[in-house]
């Protein structure tokens, strides 16, 4: 999955621990969800612990997830998932969550964004800009500022809830009950359990 590119002369400043570990997460997401985990991320993910809200315990089940999952398992998972013969079980693009179909308005809408940003496709990469990973990777460098200045908290809800917010929910909970999920179920509780996080800390920001 397509990868934005990050501006290489911007130093990371002025962010909170808090807006990190976000990021952090936007990131660990976006890794899961660009490509088949190796088996050092794989190893990293067992080594997480959480703690008793619901996304804690998403992050616990998914270690315990990982600790016995082999990267050829993980490799077969993804590729039923995201690619199959001609398509995988899910299509991860915000065009096909919100239109049905791919390449439509909301991916014009995310470019139009994205230019506005300073954020620009990775030149080896040619998948459609608004599938989940991306938009993860997006997310997470906007807070922190790998594509300019850190945004504020009113971009961050622009942006996530045009971009974001009206399908990732989504499909998270279709990853969840995807047929051939089983890391990645973990994964998708996780994730839904995240967009509900941010969806209510940026509902109790002011416009």
């Amino acid at each position: 999955m397509s990868m934005p590119q990050q501006r290489t002369d911007v130093t990371e400043t002025a962010v909170s621990e808090e807006d990190r570990l976000r990021a952090d997460f936007y990131n660990f997401l976006g890794l899961l969800l660009a490509g088949p985990p190796d088996q050092m991320i794989l190893d990293q993910t067992a080594g997480l612990e959480g703690d008793d809200s619901d996304l804690g315990q998403a992050i616990t089940a998914l270690a315990r997830v990982a600790k016995v999952t082999k990267p050829a398992a993980a490799e077969r998972e993804f590729n039923a998932l995201f690619i199959g013969l001609g398509r995988g079980e899910l299509l991860p693009y915000a065009s096909y969550y919100l239109t049905g179909f791919l390449n439509e308005k909301p991916l014009a809408q995310l470019r139009n964004d994205m230019a506005a940003r300073g954020i620009t496709r990775a030149p080896n990469v040619y998948e459609p800009e608004d599938n989940i990973a991306s938009l993860m990777e997006m997310m997470a460098g906007m807070i922190v500022g790998r594509f300019g200045e850190p945004a504020t908290l009113d971009k961050q809800k622009t942006f996530w809830n045009k971009h974001i917010g009206p399908w990732a929910g989504h499909f998270y909970s279709d990853l969840e009950a995807a047929k051939n999920s089983v890391l990645y179920a973990s994964v998708g509780t996780a994730g839904r359990a995240f967009m509900e996080i941010e969806r209510e800390g940026f509902r109790m920001t002011a416009d």
